[in-house]
């Protein structure tokens, strides 16, 4: 950690954080939030009912793992929680009589909405819900953050400092956008891997070596994708710039159409909008 970075965590003295769970997207922001200089290991507490998860916790990350629930919640005024949505009732139930007017408890179970968690909780729980995905394991994350009825904007924006830890982070005002979010960029890498496979498979097919087609194509990715973010152009503008008349890419682009390529990656964010909503309502 930098000079500055640990001034940073210092100057927050003994304010900890915790989570309850520590899988994958916990440690990701573990290590970004220490990374970032927010918080130091020391003052990270996480929880998980897996021996061998609060071993890596303690081991690798050098934070407090417990099995206890209760101990994050006494220990800490800002909760991440970090659980599937399947369980999410279950844990709310045993964390509720810990709860008090101090806490900050940011969820990150997909498609469970704000007054879910704070009636779980008690019902006056200061829940700030947030939408990350997967990226954030490697730093490139998307997180949209809302507050539930009785968190404060101090409680979004502290939120939104948490997750821009692991990539970039946006509060927004309506919670019913929260179910699209979750279809697309909470959903989205995985029709991204899905497109890579097809074009790996795809060159593959035309002949060249599995090995050069994967990097081909990441690399590919990769590029379409900073265009993207800094042409300043839009996707139409920038398909029709690389699509000639007569030529390759459009003969590509037929096939793809004729299959209803861009009516199924519609689908898709609809369908995953769908579950979202589903799952909300447990």
């Amino acid at each position: 950690m930098t000079k500055r970075r640990a001034r940073t965590a210092q100057q927050r003295g003994g304010r900890q954080i915790g989570f309850i769970g520590g899988g994958n997207m916990a440690r990701a922001m573990i290590r970004g939030l220490v990374g970032a200089g927010l918080y130091r290991a020391d003052q990270i507490v996480a929880s998980d009912v897996d021996s061998a998860c609060r071993q890596t916790l303690a081991r690798r990350l050098r934070v407090r793992a417990t099995a206890d629930n209760s101990e994050v919640m006494r220990a800490a005024p800002v909760v991440v929680l970090a659980v599937k949505p399947q369980i999410i009732d279950g844990v709310l139930a045993g964390v509720r009589s810990d709860v008090t007017r101090r806490h900050v408890v940011v969820s990150i179970a997909a498609g469970v909405p704000t007054a879910r968690l704070e009636r779980g909780l008690g019902g006056y729980a200061r829940v700030v819900r947030v939408m990350p995905n997967t990226p954030a394991l490697l730093g490139k994350g998307m997180s949209v953050v809302v507050r539930g009825a009785h968190a404060t904007a101090a409680d979004e924006r502290l939120a939104v400092r948490l997750f821009r830890a692991v990539g970039q982070a946006l509060a927004v005002t309506d919670e019913r956008w929260l179910d699209a979010i979750t279809g697309l960029s909470g959903s989205g890498p995985a029709y991204v891997y899905l497109f890579a496979e097809g074009l790996i498979a795809g060159a593959v097919a035309a002949g060249l070596p599995a090995e050069l087609a994967t990097t081909l194509t990441f690399q590919t990715l990769v590029g379409a994708a900073a265009m993207l973010q800094e042409s300043g152009e839009t996707p139409e503008r920038l398909r029709a710039q690389v699509t000639s008349p007569g030529g390759t890419t459009l003969a590509g682009l037929t096939q793809l159409d004729r299959r209803g390529f861009k009516d199924t990656v519609t689908a898709a964010v609809v369908a995953a909008t769908n579950r979202s909503v589903e799952l909300g309502r447990g």
